[in-house]
């Protein structure tokens, strides 16, 4: 607020003016100035026993009358001040500000018990020296226009001060502004100042007004970055010099710099609303998951029987849950549904739609800088999915974090394998119940032991780690390994383990020492080993797969069998057939034999004709 430079031009005021807060009523001479030599009453509107109100008259009447004698108003210890206070329903009214507006003070009353004041007005009185408000600490807006005050001073330990309004005054030099380093706004106007200084330090100051003085030349401007508004109007000023085009620069650079920065709060404000939603989404989504597995549970069981009858969760029900979800679901699509960002070095997903992010064309520049991967709000199934991209995109990526993306299980590591190198994993525990597993770090160490991690959320792995975590684990490892069909154990490496596991077979590498040998080499070349391969994580889409598959197998292998059965059954009842005929077609046999052979030579005859027609 910088008053305008007709404040001072008022018509007639009509007697009596109430005072706004300290309990006086002046009754004043309808004049537009005041004169200083005529006397005025002060007239108390409370209680005239009040001991407060009857010093508050006192004070203002025996600084005011003129009577004082001996009184040097060159020194503040010759001077009686008047004391202010104001009733409890007063301070209720006006808490924070004070108004002793036009009350033709020479001095600055004592103010008692209001330290928590932030606006106080002296404005039209006729102060000459700024005393008694070093107590009011909270002070942000002081307004002393229209005064007689010749030196700033009595304000250093204003340090909330944002407004200072000093115009209209007999100042001649700017000075004792150094504690008010917040100041914003600063109004001189209507002074005599000859020279702009001490004002370098204000860097949050926006408005200076320095019109109606006796400046003859604008420097010393350097250091107020915030400065927007310069007023020098009516000065003896005859050229700008540098200071105009640095105080231009200065605006411009404050302009963009609050474009930047209302674009900045803009961004992040619109990428707050968007994880809320993508949050909010995954939750429903959670949701529904958990019910869809509580209602197939409930199918699964028995009917329980409540009062003799039986209690089922009917389809309708399950049909409303899941149009209450959806609807739910619709009613945030409002907003993106996921979000990815680069900030530095560390790419950022949110939601599952982030994934497809993958599959465009990065820079080499932007993917070469990328060094930590997060995924929020992604299933882990759907994350290992794309592993194999990320890194392919990103081949300095060695830090993956996950946070709500229902790590549920420790297998789940084993599909982190697919990266090529990794030094550091986080796992928040929001969304990640493994992590409430005492030995998943040891675990994580042990089957991405070829990797060499160094840290795990956050802390430094040490050797004895690496240790404790081949006594746990190993021992199931190679239980698992040395259990498992050797068709099984192809089926999980790549061609180059799979001629290296083939070659061990084979009885070459069985001489002492190749395990250890083996385990070396796969470290050195950056592979896991044998055993460790045998811990491997299958996602649901792929066990769902892999049960459709063997459901198939059954199902030929039972049609199979069905039919080798049906085929053996219709022999045997064949041969049962045949044992009972057996001796009757043998009799009938031998009979048609003997009759046959009965004429040896027509028999003979028959026998050749037979043969002559067969080689015909």
């Amino acid at each position: 607020m910088v008053p305008s430079k007709g404040r001072s031009g008022r018509g007639p005021r009509a007697a009596p003016v109430p005072v706004n807060n300290c309990g006086l009523q002046l009754v004043i001479q309808t004049s537009s100035i005041p004169e200083k030599n005529k006397p005025f009453e002060f007239r108390i509107n409370k209680d005239p026993a009040s001991f407060h109100n009857r010093l508050l008259q006192h004070d203002l009447e025996k600084n005011h009358s003129g009577t004082q004698d001996n009184t040097n108003f060159g020194s503040s210890s010759s001077i009686t001040f008047p004391v202010l206070q104001r009733t409890a329903e007063e301070k209720i009214l006006n808490s924070d500000r004070l108004t002793l507006e036009r009350q033709k003070l020479t001095v600055c009353p004592i103010i008692d018990g209001e330290d928590h004041l932030r606006l106080l007005n002296f404005q039209h009185n006729f102060i000459t020296r700024i005393q008694n408000i070093s107590n009011l600490h909270h002070l942000v807006f002081l307004d002393l226009y229209d005064n007689q005050i010749e030196e700033i001073s009595g304000v250093s330990t204003l340090r909330s001060l944002r407004v200072l309004l000093l115009g209209k005054n007999r100042i001649k030099k700017i000075s004792n502004l150094e504690n008010l380093k917040n100041l914003d706004v600063l109004d001189l106007h209507g002074n005599q100042i000859t020279k702009i200084e001490n004002i370098g330090h204000l860097s949050e100051l926006r408005v200076l007004n320095l019109a109606r003085n006796l400046l003859t030349v604008v420097e010393n401007l350097n250091g107020l970055d915030s400065l927007t508004e310069l007023n020098l109007r009516h000065n003896q000023v005859s050229t700008i010099e540098e200071e105009r085009r640095m105080a231009s620069i200065a605006a411009r650079k404050e302009e963009e710099r609050k474009r930047e920065s209302h674009k900045q709060n803009l961004l992040k404000e619109k990428k707050r609303l968007t994880i809320g939603n993508i949050a909010r989404q995954w939750e429903i989504q959670q949701n529904q998951i958990a019910l869809e597995a509580s209602l197939n549970k409930d199918k699964e069981n028995e009917p329980c029987q409540i009062n003799g009858s039986a209690a089922y969760v009917f389809p309708e029900e399950s049909r409303s849950l899941d149009t209450i979800l959806s609807s739910a679901v619709q009613g945030l699509s409002v907003l993106e549904s996921h979000l990815v960002e680069v900030e530095g070095d560390t790419l950022g997903l949110y939601g599952a739609g982030a994934l497809e992010c993958l599959d465009r064309n990065w820079s080499v520049q932007t993917a070469g800088i990328i060094v930590t991967v997060s995924f929020m709000f992604i299933e882990f199934d759907e994350i290992v999915q794309v592993l194999a991209k990320l890194k392919t995109k990103f081949p300095n990526c060695v830090h993956l974090k996950f946070k709500e993306t229902n790590l549920v299980a420790l297998q789940q590591f084993s599909a982190l394998v697919e990266m090529h190198r990794m030094e550091q994993l986080t796992v928040d525990p929001q969304g990640n119940p493994v992590v409430n597993f005492t030995l998943w770090k040891y675990y994580v160490l042990f089957r991405l032991n070829h990797f060499n991690l160094q840290k795990i959320n956050g802390v430094k792995v040490t050797e004895n780690d690496i240790i404790k975590a081949e006594r746990l684990f190993g021992i199931l490892a190679y239980v698992a390994s040395s259990e498992l069909p050797h068709y099984r154990m192809f089926s999980l490496f790549g061609e180059s383990r799979r001629k290296q596991f083939h070659y061990l077979l084979e009885g070459k590498g069985k001489k002492s020492g190749t395990g250890n040998e083996e385990s070396s080499d796969t470290r050195r070349s950056g592979g896991e080993s044998t055993a460790r391969a045998t811990l491997n994580y299958m996602t649901k889409d792929f066990h769902m797969e892999k049960l459709e598959e063997i459901k198939e197998r059954k199902a030929f292998c039972q049609t199979y069998v069905e039919n080798l059965v049906k085929e053996a059954a219709d022999i045997n009842t064949k041969n049962e057939s045949l044992q009972k005929l057996w001796p009757q077609m043998f009799i009938e046999f031998v009979r048609d034999a003997v009759i046959e052979i009965r004429n040896k030579n027509s028999y003979m005859k028959l026998c050749l004709q037979r043969i002559t027609e067969q080689k015909q």
